[in-house]
């Protein structure tokens, strides 16, 4: 039972830096105001870029502009402010991380957020 609570916080806090780094990078780009959106969208956006990601030799690159869309279709703006978005919530996901496993130790990921 308790490997299976661990692996469900780490799953929780992921999506939790995840949806962060999303909310961080929508609130600067589309001017949105809603953590658990970002949250939501980082979730689906996991969910598209597990779905395509195994393909081979298209897999990633087809991944990315599902991840890209998913972003597209829960924020305003088109598919240049979801791109922007996308490197900015990338970026913000690395600092993120660099300050919550330097700070605290921890080793985890961003869950939605793709490379990180």
């Amino acid at each position: 039972m308790a490997p299976l609570v661990g692996s469900l916080v780490a799953f929780v806090v992921a999506l939790l830096v995840g949806g962060l780094a999303i909310y961080v990078s929508a609130s600067v780009i589309a001017d949105a105001d809603d953590y658990g959106h970002a949250v939501v969208t980082a979730l689906f956006g996991a969910i598209g870029w597990a779905l395509f990601s195994w393909i081979p030799l298209i897999g990633t690159i087809l991944a990315l502009v599902v991840w890209v869309g998913v972003i597209n279709w829960r924020y305003p703006g088109g598919w240049k402010n979801a791109a922007v978005i996308g490197i900015v919530a990338w970026l913000a996901a690395l600092v993120i991380l660099a300050i919550v496993n330097t700070v605290l130790g921890l080793g985890i990921g961003a869950f939605g957020v793709p490379g990180v």
